[in-house]
Order: structure tokens, then sequence, then C-alpha cells
């Protein structure tokens, strides 16, 4: 694992229940968020691996070859760079070294204006879902692992 080990925290996983892999964007030191999220899933039932933030892509593939039951890796965004933090994604999937499902939220372009070629752009990266709010990752979850298409990105479980 890449980054210093002391930043990372992995909390609760191997207990046999569900289990994710969060972390915020490579270029994101947004903590908050991604700490109220790993707590609101856990309340969930979720196991959470948790890799903080300033995550690059290469860190979450060995994650997910760390822990190969990973149903999703999710990534949060809030300095509005994902595009640019996520250019190796496409690599990252093709390859197998991401293997589950990507789950993508929270702001996720620079600027006040936000339209749907943003989406367009982060899906045809190999994010499978953008979701606009927390709340709904649970669902989201249950989706994707019921293999549910879900409607439009925007919404929050919207499919590729």
């Amino acid at each position: 694992m890449t980054g210093p080990a002391h930043l990372r925290q992995r909390t609760d996983a191997g207990s046999g229940r569900r289990l994710v892999i969060l972390g915020v964007a490579a270029s994101d030191s947004h903590a908050v968020a991604n700490h109220l999220i790993a707590h609101g899933l856990r309340a969930h039932g979720f196991d959470v691996v948790n890799l903080g933030t300033c995550t690059p892509v290469a860190e979450f593939a060995l994650a997910c070859r760390d822990h190969p039951e990973a149903e999703a890796v999710l990534i949060g965004s809030m300095n509005g760079h994902a595009y640019e933090d996520l250019r190796e994604l496409p690599a990252a999937r093709a390859s197998g070294a991401i293997p589950c499902p990507v789950v993508l939220g929270g702001n996720l372009s620079v600027g006040s204006t936000k339209d749907a070629s943003t989406a367009e752009r982060l899906l045809a990266l190999g994010v499978d879902r953008i979701v606009t709010d927390p709340s709904l990752l649970p669902a989201v979850l249950d989706a994707l692992r019921d293999g549910a298409a879900g409607p439009a990105p925007h919404n929050g479980l919207g499919a590729a």
C-alpha cells in the first residue's frame, strides 16, 4: 500500500459482512465527509476499509487485491478534480486490478456550473455509479449487488 501507513485506516475488515473500500481521490484532502460516510455505512452493517484522503487509483487497486471480497470501491471528491484524479482508472479496470464496481460522489467538477458532460466523462473512465446523496449509498450498493441498472447517473443509482 502506498502513502503513509499511519494515515490509512483499516477497520472492521474480515468479519464476513459486506465489505466496501472507501477513500478520497488523489488530490483531495477533505476528510470529514469520508469519516461520516464510513460511519453511516458501518451503521448499515457494512465493513469499511477506509483508505482516507489523497488516495491514488493505484492504492484502491492494492486494496482490491488485499480484499478480493470487496463489493465496491467508493471514491469521494470534494475539490472538483475527480476526472484528473481518476485518469488511471480505465487501465486499472481493464487489467482487473479494480474488478468491483466503482461509485463516485461529491463535487465532481470545478466551478459553479455543472452539466451532464461531467458525469458522462466520469462514466466513460470506468465509474459505474455517481451518487449525489451519501444517504443513498446503501441502496446503491444493494442495487449493484442485485445487478440492477438503475436510472440516470445524477440521482444516485445511475449506471454507465
